[in-house]
């Protein structure tokens, strides 16, 4: 959580959002580790105040006119690790941790359905996209899909393997692979110290989602440390 973020009690927000002429409000559900969306549901007072208070997500269902709890009947709840709102007050925002998958077609996310064309498909062109012009997303991606790997475990994956025997085998990885970091670098072999630092940034993420810390708090403290006042 950002350190500007302000903490609202639910009776703030409840005054704050607003709510459409049907008393609903959008909810965006994002898993807490991965960082990937999940689903987008709708919440009124109701469902809001329950969800703070259980801890779990609840949403109002517009086809059903109910009340509904997320994994009431197939266990796929949703603990909620953080809530906000956007500045407009329009919109909610829930990281969580699902115990399963959020869709009801059994997909992780609802939006598993990608949209193709040739401006999404500048690559090569000339045209920098987003992802192309930010340096450290595929630690964003790599990440994601360490998340992904720890929750499916597919079989003959080795970042299955590494879940499957413990934490003690990925300290054991995290301390190989720094001891051949400073082997290749003591060396002076640039091409084997990329591929060590390779391996060891990808084993600290392993360890990092075994411990369900997020790559974004550490780069907080990064930050955190970067904005202190220096004393050299």
């Amino acid at each position: 959580m950002s350190e500007q973020t302000k903490l609202q009690s639910l009776e703030q927000m409840q005054e704050e959002i607003i709510f459409d002429r049907e008393g609903l409000v959008p909810a965006i559900v994002q898993d807490a580790a991965s960082k990937e969306v999940l689903m987008m549901a709708y919440m009124n007072k109701e469902s809001l105040k329950r969800s703070i208070e259980s801890g779990e997500t609840w949403f109002w269902s517009r086809s059903r006119q109910e009340l509904w709890h997320k994994g009431a009947t197939s266990g796929n709840t949703q603990k909620i690790v953080s809530a906000h709102y956007d500045c407009d007050g329009d919109t909610l925002l829930f990281l969580v941790k699902p115990a399963g998958p959020a869709c009801h077609t059994g997909e992780t996310t609802c939006f598993y359905r990608g949209i193709t064309s040739r401006a999404l498909a500048a690559k090569g062109t000339g045209e920098d996209t987003d992802l192309e012009r930010h340096r450290f997303a595929v630690l964003e991606e790599l990440e994601q899909v360490i998340a992904q790997r720890e929750k499916e475990r597919p079989e003959g994956a080795y970042t299955t393997y590494l879940f499957d025997k413990g934490v003690d085998k990925i300290l054991k990885k995290v301390g190989e692979e720094t001891a051949e970091t400073i082997i290749a670098a003591k060396n002076k072999d640039n091409a084997e110290l990329r591929l060590e630092v390779s391996d060891l940034i990808y084993h600290l993420l392993v360890l990092l989602q075994e411990r369900k810390l997020p790559l974004d708090e550490v780069m907080a403290e990064l930050n955190r440390r970067h904005e202190r006042p220096r004393r050299d």
